[in-house]
């Protein structure tokens, strides 16, 4: 069976670090992930999915992301189901983190809080693609800076290697 989750989006709001009876960390957080396409209006919509992370990964979470951060999460989804005070049956779907990465340094990220007029603020449709331009810009400023080898900058033109096929090891 396969149960992987894999997440790029912003925290709506700081985590909310707990602590179980046992001393073990937990946090929660609901991250925005905007959508591929965009509706009628041409607006993109996101999608909010609640997420649950343990232990030190929880702690260091709360301690260094905050509301609008960007953020890379992995996990698995996991339902869960518990009887409320007027006794109905609530179920919860969730992503369980098991790893997550910051996106962006906290620089920009606390450029991007004081200056919410950038495009994200507290308005999450749209806010993932500047993760998207940022790749495909530096992955096109790289290709521009890579050398371009022509045949006689190569050292192995021209030569042959020769291995015998006993010395293959397929």
């Amino acid at each position: 069976m396969i149960n992987n989750v894999v997440l790029v989006g912003r925290l709506t709001k700081d985590p909310d670090l707990r602590y179980t009876a046992n001393g073990t960390g937990v946090a929660t957080f609901t991250l925005a992930v905007n959508r591929n396409f965009t509706n009628q209006s041409g607006n993109r919509e996101a999608d909010f999915i609640n997420c649950v992370i343990w232990r030190k990964s929880a702690e260091t979470l709360a301690n260094y992301a905050r509301k609008g951060t960007l953020l890379g999460v992995t996990g698995r989804i996991q339902t869960r189901n518990y009887e409320n005070q007027q006794g109905q049956r609530v179920y919860v779907t969730e992503v369980v983190a098991e790893n997550f990465q910051l996106l962006e340094s906290r620089t920009a990220s606390e450029q991007r809080q004081q200056n919410p007029s950038s495009g994200d603020g507290d308005n999450f449709q749209g806010g993932g693609n500047n993760f998207n331009n940022n790749y495909n810009q530096s992955s096109q400023s790289a290709k521009n800076t890579m050398p371009d080898f022509d045949r006689d900058s190569d050292p192995f033109s021209g030569s042959s290697i020769d291995i015998s096929d006993d010395d293959l090891p397929f």
